[in-house]
């Protein structure tokens, strides 16, 4: 970990793959944090066992400049799904995250269920 505190640490980059917006992204050991906006700041705040899905896309035009976007879904009320979007090493970022997430759900005990429906189940007979 850094001497910040954060195990990874990234700006939205906008043209060309120049990291000149005002979104960061930043990785601690259990949480991940999105900050956005100049004049008026937001930050969110998303506990990393509580993502259920990553996916990674990587249009065209996003592969040229060597960035790409996180598809985040999560069981969080508040961000069911974010976008971590245009950074750079996309693939790498999104293994770590996957790794730390797995860690945080068997450090917390945490079981991912998915629900499925039967079209056949006849509980409701």
């Amino acid at each position: 970990m850094s001497e910040n505190g954060f195990v990874w640490k990234d700006r939205k980059r906008t043209i060309f793959g120049l990291p000149l917006s005002f979104t960061v992204y930043k990785l601690t050991n259990d949480k991940l944090l999105i900050e956005s906006g100049f004049l008026s700041k937001k930050e969110e705040e998303v506990r990393l066992y509580r993502i259920m899905d990553l996916t990674l896309n990587r249009p065209l035009g996003q592969r040229m400049f060597g960035v790409g976007t996180i598809h985040c879904c999560t069981a969080d009320k508040s961000s069911p799904e974010f976008d971590i979007c245009k950074i750079k090493n996309p693939s790498k970022v999104k293994e770590m995250l996957s790794d730390m997430v797995e860690s945080e759900r068997d450090k917390k005990r945490v079981s991912a269920r998915e629900y499925m429906v039967d079209e056949d189940d006849c509980d409701d007979i």
